[in-house]
């Protein structure tokens, strides 16, 4: 019994070097990529209620891959916005290798074991929802969990939290209290982040247009989800719009 015992233990070490293993960089995605869109698969909003309530995570995620998403996020809350951890799993169970950012409202470290788990490359930390000593010490675990982490900022106040220096540093031009969106938030802050930092520009991006003036403006990422999920088809939505890119 102690030899099939051993072999277990064996086996399961070999199980926690594969989940702590390297993922797929989303930092690097987005500096590779000649459009940085990261395609969100997103079912809901609190505002706007479903968006496509039918949509399956095993066949989305990968049509964005196959279309040519730079990396993808997949919201994970059920509550507000009709996600589930279990959408990464079947993305990833569905054939998706490109970076998947964990799309939440994470504030406890048992939710980035949760990324971990479900096989995400990435997790978003909001400032909003943080204070800057829960920030940092979310993101050492993150690292030390082998996740990337994109901090997101909204207006001035928040900036400071740039100086973690985040793997990732994005500006949401959606007010989470009111829901409000204004792109001009992210031509706004853009001077003010670190000249070093990977810029990702978050939410109300629906032109090409937009996306060719914040490239301009200092963006790398682009994280795009509901022009996409609203059409039938997100994933032909998404081809189209980088094909105009």
């Amino acid at each position: 019994m102690q030899d099939i015992l051993q072999e277990i233990v064996a086996h399961k070490h070999h199980e926690m070097e594969l989940l702590c293993a390297k993922k797929p960089s989303l930092r690097q995605a987005l500096l590779q990529s000649e459009t940085g869109i990261i395609a969100e698969f997103k079912r809901r909003s609190p505002s706007k209620g479903w968006i496509k309530e039918e949509g399956l995570a095993d066949i989305i995620p990968l049509s964005y891959q196959q279309n040519g998403a730079a990396a993808l996020s997949i919201l994970t809350d059920e509550h507000y916005f009709g996600g589930s951890d279990d959408f990464i799993r079947q993305a990833r169970q569905s054939g998706v290798t490109l970076p998947i950012l964990y799309k939440n409202f994470v504030i406890d470290e048992a939710q980035l074991y949760a990324a971990v788990l479900c096989g995400a490359s990435a997790v978003l930390l909001i400032a909003a929802c943080l204070s800057r000593q829960e920030c940092k010490s979310l993101m050492d675990k993150a690292h030390r969990l082998g996740l990337e982490v994109l901090l997101e900022m909204h207006d001035e106040r928040e900036l400071e939290y740039a100086e973690l220096e985040p793997d990732l540093c994005g500006i949401n031009n959606r007010h989470l209290g009111s829901f409000h969106t204004d792109v001009e938030v992210s031509f706004r802050l853009a001077e003010r982040l670190p000249r070093e930092a990977v810029k990702v520009s978050e939410s109300g991006i629906s032109n090409p247009e937009t996306v060719k003036a914040l490239r301009q403006a200092g963006f790398r990422g682009f994280l795009i989800g509901e022009n996409f999920m609203k059409t039938d088809n997100p994933g032909l939505a998404l081809h189209d719009f980088i094909t105009q890119l």
